[in-house]
């Protein structure tokens, strides 16, 4: 079931890129926000991704200051020849003691509010920030690309009427499209 979307999220179209992949992901652990970097599969799958994003019309590129986000968006940028800006919004959630841990039986009772790991950001908090952010975002002339990552881009679906907890693949650009009048669920779609 999905949650109801946030009134708050501005009806505008953009492009969201969850960053390449790192070693942790791999290896399913959780990153939060230790800045673990790219590995080389993340190299290639940021390359591969900025070719995807080649003429459809982004005038502004965002991302989170973590390495892994800044460098999938210096690659993108390099290919669509713009600047990057960060928004330290768009940071990761901070995973608090399970970080550097697998992502396991906890995540799924944290996502639904019902846990919150000690000195970890809760659910409901993240997804106000990750509003916040998207909305500055987006502000900007269309269309924007935000570069970030996963557990933001659970807390967009669950923002946008889709189930939260669904994994975001690794460098695949994602289309987000306002419903239409009358209607409440985005349209999300991957550029693949």
């Amino acid at each position: 079931m999905s949650a109801p979307p946030v009134d708050n999220l501005h009806r505008v179209a953009f492009w969201f890129l969850r960053h390449g992949e790192t070693d942790w992901n791999a290896q399913d652990l959780s990153q939060g926000n230790v800045d673990i970097p790219l590995n080389e599969t993340g190299l290639a799958q940021a390359r591969s991704a900025s070719l995807l994003l080649r003429n459809r019309g982004i005038k502004a590129i965002i991302s989170s200051p973590l390495s892994r986000a800044r460098v999938t968006a210096d690659i993108a940028a390099a290919e669509l020849g713009l600047p990057v800006q960060i928004d330290d919004g768009l940071r990761e959630v901070s995973f608090g003691v399970q970080e550097g841990k697998p992502m396991a039986e906890w995540f799924q009772p944290w996502v639904d509010g019902l846990l919150t790991p000690a000195g970890a950001e809760t659910f409901p908090a993240l997804t106000a920030r990750a509003v916040a952010a998207i909305n500055r975002c987006i502000s900007r002339p269309p269309i924007v690309l935000v570069v970030a990552h996963g557990a933001l881009f659970r807390a967009l679906r669950g923002a946008m009427g889709h189930e939260p907890n669904v994994r975001t693949r690794n460098a695949v650009p994602v289309w987000c499209e306002p419903p239409p009048s009358g209607e409440t669920v985005w349209r999300i779609t991957y550029a693949d």
